[in-house]
C-alpha cells in the first residue's frame, strides 16, 4: 500500500490542469467520496498494526497534497475567468442606467419652505400626530360645542383623543414651554375626514408658524408672508389678502396668489378664478395667548398655516394631488434632479 500511495503522489504531480472541466475531473477522481484517495482510506483498516502509523501519515500527506493542488488550480481558473471577462468589456457601449431614488416632491417643497423661514429667523418644532382635546381645540379658542369645531371633520379615537387636524397643536405645546419672544414653524402631517378628490385628501402635510413678541402687528405678518412668496414663486408673483375667520386668530385673513398653473386665465384647480388660496393667517387671539400663559397686554403675535400639497401643485404643475400618493415610479423619477 505504501508503494501505491507513493506512485499516486507522482501521478498527481504529473497532472496539469488547463480548464474548469479538467479541474472537476480531478476532484471527482481523487477527492470525491468515490475517488481514489477515499478508496485508500477504506483499505486502511486492513493495514497491519505495525504499519498503521507510517501508512496513516503517508495517506494524510497524499490527501493534503491533492487538496492543495485542487485549490491552487481552482484559484487560477477563477482568476483567469475574471481576466477573460474584463477583456470582453466593450468600453464604447453606453453606461448602465442609474436607478437611484429621488426625493418625494412634497419633501422637496417642504424643505424649501423650511429653508426660507429659517432665513427669516424661524426655528423648527415638531409634535405628536395623536393629540388630546386641549392641544387640538380648547387651547386654540374652540370651546365645547362651538360652531367652529364643525369646520374640522375630525378622526376621533375617543372623546378626548383624535388625530390632529392641524399643526397648531404644536404651537400650543411651544407656548406652554417657552416664554416670548417665540418665532417658530411647525411642519407635519394632519388628518381630516374629507372626501378624496383632485383638491383634497383625508390626510395632508401642513406647515404653520407663529411669531410672538412685544409690538407685533398685522404689518409684520403681511411683510413676512410677502417675502416668503417672493422667495418661493419669484418677485413677480401677485398677492392678495381676503378677510376670513379662524377661531384662534383675530383679525384673520386668507392669502391668495395668482394661479401658476393657468397664469391667471382660469382652470379647474383655481376654480376658474385665476387666484389660488395658499394659506390662512391672522393675529393670535388674545384669549389664546391668555390660555397659554402669555400676557396679551404685554405681547402680541401672528400665526399662519399652509398646505404643502397645494404649493407643490403650483411649483410642479400638478393638477391632481392624488398623484402624490399613488407611488407611481414614472411620476416620482421626474424629481431626481431636484
Amino acid at each position: 500500500m505504501k508503494d501505491k500511495l507513493q506512485d499516486l503522489v507522482e501521478e498527481i504531480k504529473s497532472i496539469v490542469i488547463h480548464s474548469n472541466d479538467e479541474l472537476e475531473n480531478f476532484r471527482l477522481k481523487y477527492l470525491s467520496k468515490k475517488g481514489v484517495i477515499n478508496e485508500f482510506v477504506s483499505q486502511f483498516r486492513d493495514v497491519d498494526a505495525s504499519q498503521k502509523k507510517e501508512i496513516g501519515q503517508l495517506l494524510n500527506t497524499v490527501k493534503q497534497f491533492a487538496q492543495n493542488k485542487w485549490e491552487e488550480a481552482n484559484e487560477l481558473m477563477s482568476s483567469k475567468s475574471v481576466n477573460d471577462q474584463s477583456e470582453k468589456i466593450d468600453f464604447s457601449l453606453p453606461s448602465e442606467p442609474d436607478f437611484s431614488g429621488s426625493r418625494h416632491p412634497l419633501a422637496i417643497i417642504e424643505n424649501r419652505i423650511i429653508t426660507i423661514f429659517r432665513q427669516l429667523g424661524f426655528v423648527l418644532h415638531e409634535g405628536p400626530e395623536i393629540e388630546d382635546d386641549w392641544h387640538n381645540f380648547s387651547a386654540l379658542n374652540f370651546p365645547k360645542n362651538h360652531p367652529a369645531r364643525d369646520m374640522q371633520d375630525t378622526f376621533f379615537i375617543n372623546e378626548d383623543i383624535a388625530l390632529r387636524t392641524h399643526t397648531s397643536s404644536v404651537q400650543v405645546r411651544l407656548m406652554e414651554k417657552q416664554n416670548p419672544p417665540i418665532r417658530a414653524i411647525m411642519p407635519g402631517r394632519v388628518y381630516r375626514n374629507e372626501a378624496v378628490s383632485a383638491r383634497a385628501n383625508c390626510f395632508f402635510h401642513q406647515i404653520e408658524g407663529i411669531y410672538i413678541d412685544k409690538k407685533v402687528s398685522f404689518k409684520d405678518l403681511k411683510q413676512t408672508l410677502y417675502i416668503f412668496v417672493q422667495q418661493l414663486f419669484g418677485e413677480s408673483i401677485q398677492v392678495r389678502f381676503r378677510p376670513s375667520y379662524f377661531p384662534f386668530t383675530e383679525p384673520s385673513a386668507e392669502m391668495d396668489i395668482s394661479c401658476q398653473l393657468c397664469k391667471g386665465s382660469g382652470c379647474n384647480v383655481c376654480k376658474h378664478s385665476g387666484w389660488l388660496e395658499i394659506l390662512g393667517c391672522g393675529m393670535i387671539d388674545p384669549n389664546v395667548l391668555k390660555m397659554n400663559g402669555i400676557d396679551p397686554e404685554e405681547y402680541a403675535g401672528f400665526a399662519f398655516g399652509m398646505g404643502v400639497e397645494r404649493i407643490a401643485m403650483l411649483q410642479f404643475d400638478v393638477k391632481d394631488l392624488r398623484t402624490y400618493f399613488n407611488n407611481d415610479s414614472r411620476f416620482l423619477t421626474q424629481f431626481k434632479n431636484y
